[in-house]
């Protein structure tokens, strides 16, 4: 029996959380959600997304990546997904931290939607004001 060394992260964005795990590999494969990552995320932008940190960041090692995705939506996800990855190769190889970094992938972002306000239609818009 064959224990693997893996390195887990936690990647979130919105309402988004990816728990991302490398495990260093011969043959790099991207598995989210237990399919293939360019099957589970449709769009190029997505793929182009997640890949990302692997791209730019260019590692030493070569690694496969398996993330789980729940909450949010399918762009958030990926964004989640890229987030998560970024940590974990920083964790794998201290020596990316400021490549990454730079690229803005360790930061969290912490934009998401506003809620809405008792007396407001939306969370800003308010009712059509009359004078009379």
């Amino acid at each position: 029996m064959t224990k693997e060394r893996y390195i887990e992260a936690i990647g979130r964005r919105k309402t988004s959380t990816a728990r991302v795990r490398i495990t260093e590999s011969t043959k790099p494969t991207f598995i989210v959600n237990g399919k293939d990552a360019k099957e589970y995320f449709k769009t190029n932008d997505q793929k182009q997304l997640i890949q990302d940190p692997i791209l730019l960041g260019k590692p030493s090692k070569k690694w496969s990546v398996e993330a789980k995705v729940m909450g949010g939506g399918i762009h958030s996800q990926s964004e989640a997904v890229r987030h998560g990855l970024a940590r974990a190769l920083v964790m794998s190889e201290e020596e990316l931290h400021i490549k990454i970094k730079k690229l803005g992938y360790l930061k969290r972002d912490p934009r998401a939607k506003e809620r809405r306000k008792f007396g407001l239609k939306k969370a800003r818009k308010a009712p059509q004001w009359s004078k009379r």
